[in-house]
């Protein structure tokens, strides 16, 4: 198996459409009145579901948890410790909830936390090097 892309449940599909598309660069592929909408982030399908649509989909009821939750994180990467700043500093001013300023950490990452509309972490991080090569001498 491939990963294909990933999918949150939304509950207000208009606001988390604006947040990653606005705050965060996602490029919607849908108009925001449908049921699922998909956004693409470097190549990555993300899609958005709605929480009733979905459940009908599926004939089930789900259970769902209100304000910072602590189930998964999507991470974005930058080039540099600067940019994790910036782009915290944005994030935030554009609606973004704060969890943790930039902070570099003992491993040597530059990172920070912030949270989408419903409460899902986001990770902003930096190795202070480029995206293709982060990964080498880890």
């Amino acid at each position: 198996m491939r990963l294909d892309g990933f999918g949150l449940l939304v509950d207000d599909m208009a606001k988390m459409i604006r947040f990653y598309r606005d705050v965060l660069g996602f490029e919607i592929k849908e108009a925001e009145d449908t049921n699922n909408v998909y956004l693409v982030k470097d190549g990555t399908l993300f899609l958005l579901y709605g929480r009733k649509d979905f459940e009908e989909m599926t004939s089930r009821k789900y259970e769902y948890i209100k304000g910072l939750n602590g189930h998964f994180e999507i991470a974005l990467y930058v080039d540099t410790f600067e940019e994790v700043d910036e782009a915290f500093k944005k994030a935030v001013e554009n609606g973004a909830t704060p969890v943790l300023p930039p902070e570099l950490e003992p491993w040597g990452q530059r990172t920070c936390y912030i949270a989408d509309p419903e409460g899902n972490l986001i990770e902003i991080g930096s190795w202070n090097k480029p995206f293709e090569a982060k990964d080498e001498g880890r």
